[in-house]
């Protein structure tokens, strides 16, 4: 089961992102490059860089796929979670399906999550960030299930 709003953040992730998390909160968004949900919701959480969350694509395949990705999508990966490291951070966070999303607070608190492409959801995380996400007049969907 994935970890839930209101919990703290798995170990491995407060250690692994503790630089990023000492300058504020950052957003770990599982994904695979295969996934069309994936590759619907990542772009859109570009935009919010440069907010007051950190975006941290985490990708479950390898560097090559994840560049090819990057350069397709116009995103740009955060960290490799795949095969070689076990999947240790997506288990951590109980990674069932992709794309999922964590927005894990400096005191090591996980405040937002959500699970495949819900606009609702999304526009939630962009007020928090302080950032609009969607465009006015784009045609985007209400949701896709990841």
């Amino acid at each position: 089961m994935a970890l839930g709003k209101g919990q703290p953040a798995p170990d491995i992730a407060q250690k692994t992102f503790r630089g990023l998390l000492d300058q504020g909160p950052v957003l770990l968004a599982f994904y695979k490059v295969s996934c069309p949900v994936c590759q619907l919701t990542l772009p859109f959480l570009e935009r919010l860089r440069g907010s007051s969350v950190q975006i941290v694509p985490v990708d479950q395949d390898d560097t090559e796929a994840a560049a090819e990705f990057d350069a397709e999508f116009g995103t740009r990966t955060g960290h490799i979670d795949n095969e070689d490291s076990g999947f240790a951070l997506s288990n951590a966070f109980g990674i069932t399906h992709v794309p999922s999303m964590f927005l894990v607070e400096p005191s090591g608190s996980v405040t937002w999550t959500s699970t495949g492409f819900f606009k609702r959801e999304l526009e939630e995380l962009a007020a928090r960030a302080g950032k609009a996400i969607f465009r006015p007049g784009e045609k985007v969907p209400e949701a896709k299930s990841g």
